[in-house]
């Protein structure tokens, strides 16, 4: 997902992707635990729109953008 189209959604909306990412997170990290995970640049990813959306929460409470 990319920085536009995070900003089109609005703050309840970009909380519930956040959570639902955690959720993927938590279920890559225990398959790569088990070594289950086939591709590990999945929990970068992950980790990435994670933080992307955290950002851009965070400049709206700060009226950066």
């Amino acid at each position: 997902m990319k920085s536009e189209e995070i900003r089109v959604l609005s703050d309840g909306e970009i909380q519930k992707k956040i959570e639902e990412a955690d959720l993927e997170l938590l279920k890559l990290g225990i398959r790569a635990a088990s070594r289950q995970l086939v591709n590990h640049r999945e929990l970068v990813r992950v980790k990435k729109r994670v933080a992307r959306m955290k950002t851009i929460l965070r400049e709206r409470n700060l009226g950066i953008r």
